[in-house]
Order: C-alpha cells, then structure tokens, then sequence
C-alpha cells in the first residue's frame, strides 16, 4: 500500500528555447505527472531569472514550480525524466511537511505578511 505525500518540483530550462518549446517542455512533464497518477495542486511559471552562479555557460533560465500530491514512486519517475531532457538545466523534488503546505496555501491566496486580525477582517469585507 503506497501512501500519498505532498511534492514541490522547481526545474529550470534552459534560456535558448522558443515560447512553443517550452511549452512542450512543460506540458511533457505534467503529462509525465498526471499519467503516473499524481493530482497537480498548483503550477506557476516564474519566468526568465538570472541564475545565481552560470550552469553549462548560461546566466539565466525559465524557472518552473508544480505543487502536486501523488504515490512515492512518481518522483522518481519525474526524475527520470529530467535527466533524460536536455532542455533541463537544473531540478529539485522536495517533499512538503504539513507547515509547507499550509505555507503554500496562504502565498497563492496573497495573505503571506498579515497578520491573522487583518486576514480575518479582509474576509468579512467580502
């Protein structure tokens, strides 16, 4: 019996792709997700950053974040799959703990550096 964690995966493409590769490149790897059977919680693409020390002799790359909860086993799937792309500069799969994601939750909702008093009162003003 497999169990079910919460997983955020960061990767970075390469900078000399087009809009149309990328995409491709992004779609390969939620495919790779949702047909292993993990639910995609949230994606963000954070677009073009300059990288904090060259990787392969490039400065910058496109940063991509999934948020997804699935088996164990599908992050080594996911894994695979990035070392076999050449597009993919850099990756990192971690496991979320239950203050993670909670933590998450508040970003995308945009309540990170509130206080509990001005959330709540945001709340009734709606």
């Amino acid at each position: 019996m497999q169990f079910t964690k919460n997983y955020e995966t960061v990767f970075i493409l390469t900078p000399v792709l087009s809009e149309a590769q990328i995409k491709d490149t992004v779609d390969k790897f939620r495919k790779v997700l949702t047909d292993n059977g993990a639910e995609i919680v949230n994606e963000e693409s954070m677009g073009l950053r300059k990288l904090a020390y060259p990787i392969q002799h490039k400065n910058t790359g496109y940063y991509f974040l999934v948020e997804f909860t699935s088996e164990t086993k599908v992050p080594e799937a996911l894994d695979v799959e990035f070392r076999r792309d050449e597009r993919v500069i850099r990756y990192l799969t971690t496991v979320l703990d239950k203050h993670a994601v909670a933590y998450n939750e508040r970003r995308r909702k945009g309540q990170l550096g509130k206080s509990k008093q001005q959330t709540e009162k945001a709340g009734e003003e709606k």
